[in-house]
């Protein structure tokens, strides 16, 4: 089943490579979407794909890159409506 998640990560997720780290992963993972740093510090992104990809791209953020402290992550879940043809970081 394919789903998409919009989520904000919170914590120490910025000058960390969190953005590279996720496009990593979700290109492994066959997740389409985007990854872009907030003002008010977090780390807000929108994955598309299946389910289970999905999971474990969340289960990344949940941890983050090596240097991250990640103190929470909010996941909203949308309608899948297939708008992404692959991953980008946005600036």
């Amino acid at each position: 089943m394919k789903v998409q998640a919009h989520v904000f990560v919170s914590g120490r997720v910025q000058g960390v490579f969190f953005r590279q780290e996720t496009r990593e992963q979700a290109t492994k993972l066959n997740v389409t979407g985007w990854v872009r740093n907030t003002y008010d510090d977090r780390v807000e992104a929108v994955f598309e794909g299946e389910k289970e990809s999905v999971d474990r791209l969340i289960e990344f953020c949940r941890r983050g890159p090596l240097y991250a402290q990640v103190t929470s992550v909010e996941v909203v879940w949308e309608k899948f409506v297939g708008e992404f043809k692959d991953f980008r970081i946005r600036y």
